[in-house]
């Protein structure tokens, strides 16, 4: 990802901010790369983000499969390392809202995925992920 990208660095500012605690200046960051989004790339990265600040499961599946849809859009390699996240909040959002057969369906796809993810927390966190939501809906 590139450190330069507007979108990028608000993101980065809205993930300190989640760290530190300010969850209401993480959601604002987090909608104002939404609004900066000049393409789908952007859009994927900021929609990602949009959708853990959300109040009701229903906008958090919107706000994800914004995300995915995004993604899909881009379809080339900038976002394939993106897939095993994206299917897991997927598969996370199906299941809160009770529907196991949706869940299941996107936790495996976020499995078949794993092999784009990066070695090291990020990749172990996103797995470990995977892997207790497939548990769960099994």
């Amino acid at each position: 990802m590139d450190p330069n990208n507007p979108v990028i660095k608000l993101c980065a500012e809205g993930m300190k901010a989640e760290r530190e605690g300010r969850n209401d200046e993480a959601h604002m960051l987090f909608v104002q790369a939404w609004e900066q989004s000049k393409n789908d790339y952007d859009a994927c990265i900021a929609a990602h983000y949009v959708a853990r600040h959300q109040k009701t499961p229903e906008e958090i599946l919107r706000w994800n499969k914004e995300a995915l849809d995004r993604a899909d859009a881009v379809n080339d390699q900038r976002v394939q390392g993106f897939y095993p996240s994206l299917y897991l909040n997927m598969g996370k959002s199906y299941e809160d809202l009770g529907n196991s057969e949706e869940a299941r369906r996107h936790y495996e796809l976020a499995a078949a995925e794993m092999n784009n993810l990066p070695e090291g927390r990020y990749g172990d966190v996103v797995r470990g992920g995977i892997k207790r939501g497939l548990q769960r809906v099994s």
